[in-house]
């Protein structure tokens, strides 16, 4: 499985920043120490341009968020201080999507080591989001003619808002949020399927949903599908609210992927969030998630 990692794009944050940016460096190791990704399957995630950017968001954002002149309630709202090392990376985050699912069409799957910024909007960061690496990704291959028909399967536990606004009513996009549903973010605007779960939702309940909005997207046929797997559902973790556990995230996963690999659909993964404190529960929640692609796709 090939995978596109963010390591050589650090981003300082100061003390006590709550964004767990340590989490994509150790949950690197930890998979390549399982032999989960090999050295010659790794690559750094290619910068964005410009173009790939404004296949989602507007001229005027991307500007001003590339030049550092977003304003201080758009800063307040993306939750990062404005470095010119925090957008590098997020160009990178893009990058690694798209290089993600431009490897999946030719092997099945591949992996984008960060990713899942599915809050930011086509004007507007928020969440810890500067550019909707999927919705980038997704605009971007199906203005090459490279797929006609995507779908974003997003299992982050905070609703898509961001994916949802821009690639909502796209005829050739389906986009499923399975996410808490009085967690953040307070607007939702709807994505094609949401599924919106209650506070402290266990394995049981949250598998049953999945079960009746998987057959959805896949009655949708679509030929890739952007998994965003979210390690944030995870029981205990400090922004997520729901109860699932570590078996539960990775059953989650098997049944995302069997479905995609039955259609005949490729994955392109993402991260998504996990915010536990300490990190080692949403790292092992992620290392997971790798395991179970390797194991269904072999």
């Amino acid at each position: 499985m090939r995978a596109f990692t963010l390591d050589d794009y650090p981003v300082p944050l100061p003390p006590g920043h709550r964004f767990p940016m340590e989490k994509y460096a150790l949950t690197l190791e930890a998979c390549l120490h399982e032999g989960l990704f090999t050295a010659d399957r790794l690559a750094p995630a290619p910068l964005a341009p410009d173009a790939v950017l404004l296949r989602a968001h507007t001229p005027a954002y991307v500007t001003a968020a590339t030049t550092g002149t977003l304003s201080a309630p758009e800063i307040r709202r993306l939750g990062f201080p404005w470095t010119p090392a925090l957008i590098t990376r997020c160009r990178a985050s893009v990058g690694g999507t798209l290089a993600a699912a431009e490897a999946a069409l030719e092997d099945g799957v591949a992996a984008n080591l960060a990713g899942g910024t599915h809050h930011a909007k086509a004007g507007e960061a928020e969440g810890f989001c500067v550019f909707n690496d999927v919705a980038c990704a997704a605009l971007e291959l199906l203005a090459r003619g490279a797929v006609s028909r995507v779908a974003v399967v997003d299992l982050d536990v905070h609703q898509g808002n961001g994916t949802a606004a821009i690639l909502g009513g796209h005829p050739a996009v389906f986009t499923l949020s399975l996410h808490g549903e009085k967690n953040f973010p307070f607007h939702k605007p709807p994505s094609t399927l949401d599924v919106g779960l209650p506070d402290g939702c266990d394995d049981a309940t949250y598998l049953r949903a999945l079960d009746k909005a998987l057959p959805q997207v896949m009655a949708f046929e679509p030929e890739l599908v952007f998994y965003i797997a979210g390690a944030d559902p995870l029981k205990g973790d400090s922004l997520g609210r729901l109860g699932l556990s570590l078996h539960g995230l990775a059953e989650r996963d098997r049944r995302v992927m069997r479905a995609c690999r039955a259609q005949g659909a490729k994955v392109a993964l993402s991260m998504g969030g996990g915010y536990y404190k300490p990190i080692h529960p949403t790292v092992a929640a992620h290392i997971g998630t790798f395991r179970v692609a390797r194991e269904v796709w072999g």
